[in-house]
């Protein structure tokens, strides 16, 4: 189990039911807000643009508009870090070019 340290991981309460269980416990060092902040901005991104736009009256669908953003998200939103492009872009051009490098290797 991988967590943070937040107060709710670190509980006996917590950590004993995972001991008991023999579950391995694993956590991230305390203050490395840098670990996840790249998810964090992709769920607030997630949240802003998408969920908290729709009305969804079922999960079916809430999942479905999810799907659609994370496919817009990935290959069409532009990005600044990239330069404008979308991370799809930039991961199958590296792609490409390290699979180049290695054929030639």
């Amino acid at each position: 189990m991988n967590a943070d340290q937040g107060s709710q991981f670190t509980s006996f309460a917590w950590t004993d039911r995972l001991k008991r269980a023999q579950i391995k416990i694993s956590m991230d060092g305390k203050a490395r807000y840098l670990d996840n902040i790249f998810i964090e901005r992709l769920w607030r991104s997630l949240k802003y643009e998408c969920v908290y736009l729709h009305a969804w009256e079922t999960g079916l669908q809430a999942k479905a508009g999810d799907g659609r953003w994370i496919t817009f998200y990935n290959h069409q939103r532009p990005h600044p870090a990239h330069g404008g492009q979308p991370p799809a872009v930039v991961y199958f051009n590296a792609t490409q070019t390290d699979q180049q490098v290695q054929a030639v290797a």
